[in-house]
């Protein structure tokens, strides 16, 4: 590795943890996590940590340091061998009205009112913490930091924002940032058409890997995960000088 690689994996940045809270996904359980701020963050270096089990929001690089629990993995789909359930394709053929443009992140009212509406909807159905999130607040998390590999996947019908889709576009992969939909559409399944295209989009780019965050053993949230295989799964998150060891789902189940 030379000098410019070696930069380029280790960027000026800032460490810090945050103080514990409660875990979204197991009850009684505390989460607390690592963050590194990195102002001019290069595909390279987002490639990497992705690949070693962190996740970007804005400028921020994130994987949770929790107490006592190792529950989270990182998981990601394998997208040469990816084969299309009966349902899956019937999530293609609901949407084939729906019109997809993949840009420059952004930030218009229609953005904030779909996210607002979206969360307002989990926090009555799946029992989510809710409030509405302000201009500064989703600028920070899903415009910033973008640079020249972050990418919004806008889902459009009949002239109307109905899903965005936050990814990143990396050396190896498509790294899935955030999704959220109108919940009027909830009968077109767009959560799982907007992985459905960024696997295709990544069989376009020839990338072998959805980088999918991570998978809790029992959590509803994530159960939807499951449904995409092959895969593989990813103890642990290893500094970037060292190799990481993802293993084929099937052997970790």
């Amino acid at each position: 590795m030379n000098n410019e690689e070696i930069d380029l994996l280790n960027p000026p940045s800032t460490n810090f943890s945050m103080m514990d809270y409660d875990c979204a996904y197991i009850p009684g359980k505390l989460v607390r996590m690592n963050y590194k701020y990195v102002a001019q963050a290069s595909k390279k270096f987002a490639t990497a940590v992705v690949a070693r089990g962190w996740r970007r929001f804005g400028k921020y690089f994130v994987h949770p340091i929790c107490h006592g629990c190792t529950e989270c993995k990182s998981v990601r789909i394998e997208v040469k061998d990816f084969t299309y359930s009966k349902s899956q394709k019937k999530s293609f053929n609901r949407n084939s009205d729906t019109e997809i443009i993949v840009q420059n992140p952004t930030m218009t009212q229609a953005h904030l009112d779909l996210y607002n509406k979206y969360h307002a909807h989990k926090n009555e159905t799946d029992d989510w913490q809710h409030r509405n999130i302000s201009q500064r607040e989703y600028h920070e998390n899903f415009v910033d930091g973008a640079h020249d590999f972050g990418k919004e996947v806008l889902y459009i019908i009949d002239d109307k924002l109905v899903g965005v889709d936050l990814i990143d576009i990396l050396d190896d992969g498509i790294s899935s940032i955030y999704f959220y939909y109108d919940p009027d559409y909830s009968r077109l399944s767009l959560g799982t058409y907007s992985l459905l295209y960024q696997i295709q989009l990544a069989q376009i780019l020839e990338l072998p890997w959805i980088y999918l965050g991570y998978w809790v053993e029992g959590c509803k949230s994530f159960a939807y995960k499951e449904k995409f295989q092959p895969q593989e799964i990813l103890e642990g998150f290893p500094a970037v000088s060292k190799e990481p060891l993802w293993e084929l789902w099937a052997n970790k189940r």
